[in-house]
This record gives structure tokens, C-alpha cells and sequence, in this order.
């Protein structure tokens, strides 16, 4: 990894991480699971895993870990082998871990193999290569019947090392086959480099494992680009029979049928202007100093010092600056009635405050004139939000809900459905938790590792991006260690939410729109 020390040059500057000196960089790992650890709590949480390769004990993933690499930082990785038999060794080299977020230990002394990580920074190529091969007279490698040949691709490294990138599908019983079109980002296949070597072996396919070589060929990116043609006609040749057979020609040849590029739309190119709601939850006694909603005269709660942090990173993505604001879970004056979508400043008709400023004022205000109740129902803000979702899917909007909250829920099975609803229509939710309570059904919400689903029903989306608030502040509780690192994660799916939502309707990125324009007023707001 020692190589990664002379990026720190080379850097791009992310809109989404805050303007922090970072380059993106993939890894490649013989392993299944990656965590990564909190620069002050120093907890091991899980950034990803890979895709399941079944019989071998040399297993070659073709999903990578995509991070942001950060020059000035130490970043600790931690890697997690998931086998059938448990094994492990101490921390910093493999370890089996039992499914958690925290990583136990692993069986200390015991040496169970050797990963091999790879590094390389991510050219910003946003370009993806559609492409199809079919293949002619393959060697037959099985005794009975005929092959069943698969294509594995590998993008060379700048070391001159190959890394691998796309596997085709297995076309059973054939020596003719025709594999189906797939779709690659060009920076996995050659980052970006057009002449870059691209290595392409030909297998056939056996259940246990121990797939048998076939042959092998070499093109790049340019010479793809030039389409079905003689020039990506390849011959499919085995080394070692061309080196035993002196009448040895080739094992076959693969015909590139079709190829096709199309850039990739990304966040920015479709956000003119964000739409986002705030929505706090009211518990607790704001008098009590042991109150997350205690009102010190000398410094911010825990609630003001989320709602002040996140916000000046959203209101960068909000052209005017207009922010609709709820509470849930409190009485409401004058005659104590329950709420679990209230405006924070008190006005129904437009519940919209100015800046982030303004949704302080209108909090500290609820403080005073609310009483601090519950239960604390999520189902009703996010359904509250959906509707308005609902009325507006041409993509001309994106809305986003950030909840800040305990950790506290009295309606899980609702909110659950609320959110598997919502997740077909244009919104995100961002919930941040506040406080040092455990937040398992916040992360039961995020839907990283499990889908979240309701009544049988699976979410058409991921739509929940979770953070811990206190993963980023130091020890005293009254300060953001790094504001760049928490609007990473703040706004880490965020992105990749809102175009999985345009493409899968096939919106392209529209014009800005129109800007808000208060009650009263020709133009009619979102609420």
C-alpha cells in the first residue's frame, strides 16, 4: 500500500466529501467483507462486501471496494474472510468473523492463507461500454458431451500485474456459444486508458470448482471501440499446447458482435436543486440535563449541534435556501393533542424556514410552547413527505427527508411500510441518530445489508442512508471532528439513490426548477 503515499499530490476535489484534498481508489482483495474504523470512536463498521465464489480456496472477486482515500489521514481497513469452517489470525491479516457489525478476533497464531490487495486511483472516465461476443469451434473439454465455456476479463495494472473485472455467463454444452450483451464501466475495464492492455481467458465451466483453461487473447479498449470487424476477430490460444504442438493453430476464436458506449449521468448533472425536509423527534424532558433537548444557555444541545452540522452541508444542494421543518411527538398547544407531523415554526400554511438559521429558531421555539411527549412515530413524516413525492415524478423534483433522532421508534412495522411504499417514488430519507443510545432499528431501517421489506413485500430500493452523529464528534460532545468526513457520509447514497430512481424511469437531467416562491404568490410551493 506503500504506493498509495505518492497520490498525495493527485487529487480531486468532490462536491459531495466537502472540498477535502481525496482521490478515489479500488481495492482488490481475495477476501469477502470490508470494514472500516471510526478516527475517534476507533469502531469497526462494514463498508462492503463481495459477491460469493463457491468451491476454491484461491477465490479472484470481480466486485471491488471503491473509498475515498484521504492523504492526511491513517485510514485503518480491516478484511473478513467468510468460509464455511471458521478460521482466522490476528487483527491486520485474515480473520473469520461471525456476522456483526464489531469484528471479533480471530484464532490468534493460527495462519489461514494470504490476501493480496491491490491500489490504484480511479480515473474520472464516466463512460460505460455495452458489448457482446460469441465464440467458434472452442476446444471440447469435457469426456462427455461438449464444453460449457465462460469469458473472464482482467484489466491490466500500471505494475504490470492483471486485475480481474467481468466474468461472462456460463453457456452450457456448446463450442459455438453466444454469451449475452453486458455492460461495464470503462474504468473498470481499462481506467480510462484506451490502449491499455485488456486480457480476456476462455474457460469450461465444472461444478467443483476446477474450471479447465481453455485459451486466451488480448485486445484494448480502442481496438473494441472499432465494433463488430475483422479487427476483433481473436484467436483463443493455449501457451502451453503451443509450445508442446508444433501443428497447434489456436483453441477457437471470439467474435466481438456488437459494442456500444453511453456516459453515465451522475448527481450533479441532475440535481438543479434540491428539495429537502427536516423533521425532529421531540422526547425527553428539555429541562433535565441529562436531555438530549436540554436548553443550555451556554452552548447547543445535541439536536441543535445535528441539525446546525448536517444542515450547512444540505443547504449547499437547496438553491434558496427554503426549508420545510417538522417535529413528531409531542403535545401541541392549546389543547394538547399529540402530533407526529407539526411545523416547527407553528405556521401549518407554511411551515418553510429560512436557512438553517432559521430552523434553530424554529426549534428553540417549538422548545418553549410544545411539552415533550411521544410515542415517537416515524411512519407519518415519511408518509407526510411521500405525498408530496408522489405528486411529482417527471424528475423535475428529488425529495429528501433528514430525520434526527434518538434512536427511539414506537412504530417500526409502519414505518417499514412507509418507506418500502416510498421507495418507489422520487425520495431519500437521511436519518441521523443523536446520542449514545444503540441504534439496531435505525441500521434495520438502512437496509445495507438486508433489503428492508414489509408484509412479504421488498423495497424497490435502498432509500435509507443511516449516521451516527457521535462517530463524528470529539470526546466533550460539543464539536464536529471533521465536517468534510460527515458530509461524506451524510451524503454518501444519496447520489447513487437519486439516479438508480431517474434511469430505472428512464428521466433524463431536466432544467433547474422554478424557485420557491412564498403563499400568497402567483407560484404554488411543495407543501
Amino acid at each position: 500500500m506503500d504506493k498509495l503515499e505518492d497520490m498525495a499530490s493527485v487529487y480531486e476535489f468532490d462536491p459531495l466529501t466537502g472540498n477535502i484534498p481525496a482521490t478515489k481508489v479500488e481495492i482488490t482483495v481475495s477476501l469477502c467483507v470490508l470494514y472500516t474504523q471510526g478516527a475517534e470512536t476507533k469502531q469497526w463498521r462494514e463498508f462492503g462486501r463481495t459477491e460469493v465464489i463457491d468451491n476454491t480456496l484461491n477465490p479472484d472477486f470481480v466486485r471491488k471496494y471503491i473509498l475515498d482515500y484521504f492523504f492526511e489521514e491513517k485510514q485503518n481497513l480491516r478484511f473478513d474472510f467468510r468460509l464455511e469452517k471458521p478460521l482466522g489470525v490476528p487483527e491486520g491479516t485474515v480473520q473469520s468473523l461471525e456476522s456483526r457489525t464489531d469484528p471479533p478476533e480471530g484464532i490468534p497464531g493460527k495462519n489461514c492463507g494470504t490476501i493480496i490487495l491491490s491500489a490504484e486511483e480511479l480515473g474520472n472516465c464516466r463512460d460505460s461500454a455495452t458489448m457482446q461476443f460469441c465464440a467458434n469451434k472452442l476446444d471440447k473439454k469435457d469426456f462427455f458431451g461438449k464444453s460449457d465455456p465462460f469469458m473472464v476479463f482482467y484489466r491490466s495494472n500500471e505494475d504490470g500485474t492483471f486485475t480481474i473485472c467481468h466474468k461472462t455467463e456460463v453457456v452450457k454444452n456448446t463450442l459455438n456459444p453466444v454469451w449475452q450483451p453486458f455492460t461495464i464501466p470503462v474504468r473498470a475495464l481499462c481506467n480510462g486508458d484506451y490502449d491499455r492492455t485488456i486480457k480476456v481467458e476462455v474457460y469450461d465451466w465444472d461444478r467443483d470448482g476446477s474450471h479447465d483453461f481453455i485459451g486466451e487473447f488480448t485486445t484494448s479498449y480502442r481496438e473494441l471501440a472499432r465494433g463488430q470487424s475483422q479487427f476483433n476477430v481473436y484467436e483463443v490460444v493455449n501457451p502451453k499446447k503451443k509450445m508442446k504442438k508444433k501443428k497447434y493453430v489456436n483453441s477457437g476464436t471470439v467474435t466481438l458482435l456488437s459494442f456500444s458506449v453511453e456516459s453515465e449521468s451522475t448527481f450533479l448533472d441532475y440535481i438543479k436543486g434540491g428539495n429537502f425536509w427536516f423533521a425532529v423527534q421531540f422526547s425527553g424532558n428539555p429541562s433535565q440535563s441529562t436531555s438530549l433537548h436540554y436548553m443550555n444557555p451556554y452552548q447547543m444541545n445535541a439536536y441543535a449541534l445535528a441539525l446546525k452540522a448536517v444542515g450547512e452541508i444540505i443547504q449547499d444542494y437547496d438553491s434558496d435556501k427554503m426549508f420545510p421543518a417538522l417535529g413528531f411527538g409531542a403535545k401541541l398547544p392549546p389543547d394538547g393533542r399529540v402530533s407526529h407531523e407539526f411545523p416547527l415554526n407553528g405556521n401549518i400554511e407554511n411551515p418553510y424556514c429560512n436557512g438553517i438559521e432559521g430552523i434553530l429558531e424554529a426549534y428553540h421555539q417549538s422548545l418553549k410552547t410544545v411539552q415533550l411527549y411521544g410515542p415517537t412515530n416515524f411512519a407519518p413524516v415519511v408518509n407526510h413527505v411521500a405525498r408530496y413525492a408522489a405528486a411529482v415524478q417527471d424528475g423535475s423534483q428529488y425529495f429528501v427527508l433528514l430525520i434526527i433522532t434518538d434512536g427511539v421508534i414506537s412504530d417500526m412495522s409502519q414505518t417499514k411500510e412507509a418507506i418500502v411504499n416510498a421507495a418507489k417514488l422520487p425520495m431519500s430519507i437521511i436519518i441521523v441518530g443523536v446520542g449514545q443510545a444503540e441504534f439496531d432499528a435505525m441500521v434495520e431501517l438502512d437496509g445495507d445489508d438486508i433489503r428492508i421489506s414489509s408484509r412479504g413485500k421488498l423495497a424497490e430500493r435502498d432509500i435509507v442512508q443511516f449516521v451516527p452523529f457521535r462517530d463524528y464528534m470529539d470526546r466533550t460532545g460539543n464539536h464536529v471532528l471533521s465536517m468534510a468526513r460527515l458530509a461524506k457520509d451524510v451524503l454518501a447514497e444519496i447520489p447513487d439513490q437519486f439516479i438508480s430512481y431517474m434511469k430505472s424511469r428512464g428521466i433524463k437531467p431536466n432544467p433547474a426548477p422554478p424557485p420557491y416562491t412564498p403563499p400568497g404568490h402567483t407560484h404554488h410551493t411543495q407543501i
